[in-house]
C-alpha cells in the first residue's frame, strides 16, 4: 500500500486524537442507550430473549440508516457536511431526554412488530444521528492528506461500543435510577455534538489540499457487485450468529443472567481485533477458526440436556472466532478510503440481514433455534481455509488419488459419526471425546475443500445430539413463539409428560388415570403454593400469573372462582387446543384466562378482586423483573382483598430473589414468610415433585400466621436477608443477588 502523501502547508493538523475521542464517545453512547431503553421497556415487554433480538434489529436498522446518511453526506464538501450534520443533530436533540414513546399495548401475537415500533419511536432520531458519527468521522479524518489509513479508527469505534455495553449492567444500572440515566445520556449527547464541532473545525480548508482530487477519484471507482455480495455475506453471518448464539444459550444451555451481554460484547470486540493495524491476533484467530468451528460447532444442534458451562463457553468461543475470521476477511477486501462510507453501508446492510433472519423470520419458520446451526454451516462455507501441510497440492498426488483420499476421509467421518450418535456424553465421555477428536482430524485434513469440510461439520452436529433434536421437531411436540420455545416430552416408562421452557422444567403431568390430577413439580402438596391453596376458603377468588401446564388448577374447589393471566397464546394452546396437558380440562374447565401481560391486565381488574394471587411467570431462568418492582407490587396489592395472600415463586438456579421480595414486602407494608420445600428422593420419584421456594406475603399478619400453622413440618421462616431498597421500575439490578458459585460450578 502506498504511503500517504505529505501534508501540504495549507492543510490543518491531522488531529488523530480528536477523531479517536469523538468516535469512541459516539460508539459508547450508542451501546449505552441500547440496554438502557430495553431496561426502561421491561414493564411493557417482559424479559423474553426475543425482546432483546427485536431491539437489536431496530438498532441495526437505524445503524444502516445512519450509515446510508453518512454515505449520502459524503458527496458534499466537509464544510457543507458539518453544517447539515450539526443542524440535524440539534433537531434530534429536541427529543431528549431519552424516554419511551406512549404506544398502546400490543395485541396478543403482534409483539414481533410492536416491539421494534416502540424502540424506533422512542430513540429513533438520536440513535440515527449518533450512528452516523463513526463512518462520518473516519471520512473526515481520511480527508486530510497526511492522515493515512482510517480503518484502525473503526477498531476504536468498537472498543467504545464494547465499553458502553459493559458499563451499563456493571456500573450504570446498579448506581443510577433510570431518569438519571436518561439525563446523563443526554449530557453525553451534548458532549458528542461539541466534539463533532471541534472535528469540523479541525478540517477547515481540507478540501483545497492536494489530497482532495486523489480521494475523489478513488470514490468514483465502482466496486464490483460480486465484492458487495461478499461483504453482505461476511457481515450478515456474524450478526445473525450473535443473535442466534444468545437465543441458543438461553434456550438450550443455560439462562444465565445478563447473558445477552456476552455474545454482543464478543461480536463488537471481534471488529476491534479484525480491523486493528497490527494483524497478528486477527491472523492467529483466523487460522484456528476452522478447528474451533469443528469442535464447538458440533454442539450447535444439541438439546440433550440443560447444558454445562463448558458448552456455554464453547458457544461464545465459536462466535468470537467466526466473527474475527469473517470480519478479517472484510478488512482484507476493504476498498480505497474514498469508498469508506459505501463499505460501512454494505456492512451495516449485512448486519440488518442477519438480524432480520434471526429476529423476524426464524421465529416464524422454525420450531426451535434452527437458525443457529444454519448460520454455523454458513460460517463453514465462508471461513478462510488453509489446508494443513498442503497435501492436496503436492505434485506426487494425482487428482484421482486426491478424490479417493477425500472420499475415504468422508466415509471414515460418517462411520465415526454413526458410532457417536447413540452414546451418552455424560456416561461415555471418554469414548465421545475420542470420536470427536477423530472427526476433527478428518475435518482438518479436508480444509481447502469446502463441500467436504461442511459435510464433516454437519456429521458432527448430527452425532452430537442433532438426530434427537430433529426427531423432536418431527414429532410435533415442540412449539416456538415470540416468548420462548416449549418442548413436550413423554416418558412412557414412568407415565410422565413434561413441559420444558428453554432449559427449565415448567411442569409435569402423570399420564396414568390414577395420578393424572395430582399436582407435581414446584406445586406439590407440601410446597408453599400447595399449602396456600389448601388453606384457601371454599369460595376464594384465586388469580394465577403464568399458566404453564396449569398444574395448580387441580387445587380448585367447586365454589372457587379462578382467573389465569398468561402472556403467550402458545402456552394456552398446549392445554386448551392441543390438550397435551389436561389439568385445566379435568379440574378447572370454567377458569377464566386473560391473555396479555399480567401486570397490565391486573391493573385493569377491580380493587380487591382476589383472595389469593400467585405470581409464577418465569421464562426459563430469566427474571420477570417488571413483575418484581415496587410499582408491580402496588398493582398486586390493589388487586388483593384486604386479608388476601400474595404467593411469589422464586425458585431459580442463578439468582437469590428472597432479599428483593423481602424488600418489596417491607415497602408495601406486608408480612413475608418463606417456604423452602425439599422433597425426599422417594417422594420426588413417586409424586413427581421438585424442590421449590415460595414466599407468602399479606397485609394481615394473622392471615399469614394461619397459613404457616398448616405446615406440619413447620418449615416456614422469615426472610433471612432483606435488600437495602426495593426494586422499582426506575432502578433495579440483579447483580448483587447472582449466585456466582452456581454459574462457575454448573
Amino acid at each position: 500500500m502506498k504511503a500517504a502523501p505529505a501534508a501540504s502547508s495549507a492543510a490543518p493538523p491531522v488531529s488523530r486524537t480528536l477523531f479517536v475521542v469523538t468516535i469512541l464517545t459516539g460508539s459508547f453512547l450508542l451501546f449505552l442507550v441500547q440496554p438502557m431503553v430495553a431496561r426502561a421497556a421491561l414493564p411493557r415487554l417482559g424479559g423474553s430473549p426475543n425482546v432483546w433480538n427485536s431491539a437489536m434489529l431496530v438498532y441495526q436498522a437505524l445503524l444502516l440508516g445512519g450509515y446510508a446518511y453518512a454515505h449520502w453526506l459524503g458527496r458534499w464538501p466537509i464544510r457543507t457536511q458539518a453544517t447539515i450534520h450539526l443542524a440535524l443533530l440539534a433537531l434530534a436533540a429536541l427529543t431528549l431526554p431519552v424516554h419511551l414513546a406512549a404506544l398502546a399495548p400490543p395485541r396478543a401475537g403482534t409483539e414481533a412488530l410492536w416491539v421494534p415500533l416502540l424502540f424506533a419511536a422512542s430513540i429513533g432520531p438520536v440513535f440515527f444521528m449518533v450512528s452516523a458519527q463513526a463512518p462520518l468521522m473516519q471520512r473526515w479524518f481520511a480527508a486530510h492528506p497526511g492522515a493515512g489509513e482510517p480503518w484502525a479508527l473503526y477498531a476504536a469505534s468498537n472498543l467504545g461500543s464494547f465499553a458502553g455495553l459493559l458499563s451499563y449492567p456493571l456500573l450504570v444500572e446498579p448506581l443510577m435510577p433510570l431518569h438519571a440515566q436518561e439525563w446523563a445520556w443526554s449530557i453525553g449527547y451534548g458532549a458528542l455534538v461539541v466534539l463533532i464541532v471541534l472535528a469540523a473545525l479541525a478540517r477547515r480548508g481540507v478540501a483545497t489540499t492536494a489530497a482532495a482530487p486523489v480521494r475523489a477519484r478513488s470514490a468514483d471507482t465502482p466496486v464490483p457487485a460480486r465484492r458487495i455480495v461478499l461483504w453482505l455475506a461476511l457481515a450478515a453471518v456474524p450478526s445473525g450468529l450473535m443473535l442466534s448464539t444468545t437465543t441458543h444459550l438461553t434456550t438450550d444451555i443455560f439462562a444465565m443472567p445478563l447473558l445477552w451481554v456476552i455474545p454482543l460484547g464478543l461480536y463488537l470486540l471481534s471488529f476491534s481485533v479484525a480491523f486493528a493495524e497490527n494483524r497478528t491476533l486477527a491472523d492467529m484467530v483466523t487460522g484456528i477458526a476452522p478447528v474451533i468451528l469443528l469442535l464447538a460447532g458440533s454442539l450447535a444442534m444439541n438439546t440433550r440436556s440443560a447444558g454445562t458451562l463448558t458448552e456455554g463457553l464453547a458457544a461464545v468461543l465459536l462466535l468470537f472466532a467466526v466473527s474475527v475470521a469473517l470480519h478479517a476477511q472484510l478488512h482484507a477486501t476493504r476498498p480505497a478510503p474514498g469508498q469508506l462510507t459505501l463499505f460501512y453501508l454494505v456492512m451495516s446492510a449485512g448486519g440488518v440481514l442477519g438480524g432480520l433472519f434471526c429476529a423476524l423470520l426464524a421465529p416464524v419458520l422454525f420450531d426451535w433455534v434452527w437458525e443457529h446451526p444454519v448460520l454455523v454451516i454458513a460460517a463453514a462455507l465462508l471461513l478462510p481455509q488453509r489446508p494443513p501441510l498442503g497435501w492436496m497440492a503436492m505434485p506426487d498426488i494425482s487428482p484421482a488419488m486426491r478424490r479417493m483420499t477425500l472420499g475415504a476421509l468422508l466415509l471414515f467421518a460418517l462411520f465415526l459419526g454413526q458410532q457417536m450418535a447413540p452414546l451418552d456424553p455424560y456416561r461415555e465421555g471418554l469414548i465421545v471425546l475420542a470420536l470427536t477428536l477423530g472427526l476433527t482430524f478428518c475435518g482438518i485434513m479436508v480444509l481447502g475443500v469446502r463441500p467436504a469440510f461442511v459435510a464433516i461439520v454437519l456429521i458432527m452436529m448430527l452425532a452430537r445430539g442433532g438426530v434427537d433434536t430433529i426427531e423432536t421437531s418431527l414429532s410435533g411436540l415442540r412449539t416456538r413463539s415470540y416468548f420462548g420455545i416449549y418442548t413436550v416430552r413423554d416418558d412412557p416408562a414412568n407415565h410422565q409428560r413434561t413441559l420444558a421452557h428453554g432449559t427449565t422444567l415448567h411442569g409435569m403431568q402423570f399420564t396414568d388415570a390414577a395420578r393424572r390430577r395430582q399436582p407435581t413439580t414446584y406445586y406439590g402438596a407440601q410446597s408453599g403454593i400447595g399449602l396456600a391453596m389448601a388453606n384457601a376458603a371454599p369460595d376464594a377468588r384465586v388469580g394465577v400469573v403464568g399458566l404453564g401446564t396449569a398444574t395448580l388448577a387441580c387445587y380448585k374447589l367447586p365454589g372457587q372462582d379462578w382467573t389465569y393471566f398468561e402472556i403467550d397464546p402458545a402456552v394456552v394452546a398446549l392445554s386448551k387446543v392441543q390438550h397435551h396437558f389436561t389439568f385445566l380440562d379435568d379440574c378447572a374447565p370454567d377458569a377464566h384466562i386473560r391473555l396479555g401481560d399480567a401486570r397490565i391486565e391486573l391493573d385493569k381488574v377491580a380493587p380487591a378482586s382476589f383472595d389469593l394471587l400467585a405470581i409464577d411467570a418465569f421464562s426459563s431462568d430469566a427474571i420477570p423483573l417488571h413483575l418484581l418492582t415496587r410499582e408491580a407490587f402496588a398493582i398486586y396489592g390493589r388487586a388483593l382483598a384486604p386479608h388476601g395472600v400474595l404467593m411469589v415463586h422464586v425458585s431459580n438456579r442463578y439468582i437469590d430473589l428472597e432479599p428483593a421480595v423481602a424488600a418489596l414486602a417491607r415497602a408495601q407494608g406486608m408480612t413475608a414468610a418463606v417456604r423452602l420445600d425439599r422433597p425426599l428422593p422417594e417422594a420426588m420419584t413417586a409424586q413427581g415433585t421438585t424442590p421449590s421456594i415460595w414466599i407468602a406475603l399479606s397485609r394481615d399478619p394473622g392471615r399469614l400466621s394461619a397459613l404457616t400453622r398448616t405446615d406440619p413440618a413447620a418449615s416456614w421462616h422469615l426472610p433471612e436477608r432483606t435488600a437495602p431498597r426495593a426494586w422499582t421500575d426506575d432502578r433495579a439490578s440483579i447483580l448483587p443477588y447472582i449466585r456466582w458459585n452456581k454459574l462457575i460450578g454448573i
